[in-house]
């Protein structure tokens, strides 16, 4: 193995850290939006909206048919192309039974309270 340069070094440690940045960011949006509507007096988990987006379907009613991560490389493909055909399967949610959203939990506690 020949010896690594320095300007290699900071190129490693940089994309570790873009990468790392871009593991953390939901979790720093979600910590940063919490907090902001905890300042505004609202509902820190929903904003006052009183429903939560299902975690599964993100909020549309259906999931996607496809690879590992539900989504397939043709699919894709043919999609972005724009062939006239919407080969992108789906089925509906079980865990929302296709709704899309929940009712707060934190909301619909606060309404039992009072």
């Amino acid at each position: 193995m020949e010896n690594i340069t320095l300007s290699e070094i900071a190129g490693l440690g940089v994309g570790a850290l873009l990468f790392c940045a871009t593991v953390a960011a939901p979790k720093v949006d979600s910590f940063i939006s919490s907090s902001q509507r905890r300042n505004l007096g609202m509902c820190r988990r929903c904003g006052d909206l009183r429903m939560i987006a299902c975690s599964n379907c993100k909020g549309t009613g259906l999931v996607r048919n496809g690879g590992p991560f539900g989504f397939s490389l043709l699919d894709d493909l043919s999609q972005s192309l724009g062939d006239g055909q919407n080969p992108i399967s789906s089925k509906p949610c079980i865990k929302c039974k296709s709704k899309g959203c929940f009712s707060c939990t934190e909301c619909s506690n606060k309404r039992v309270a009072n």
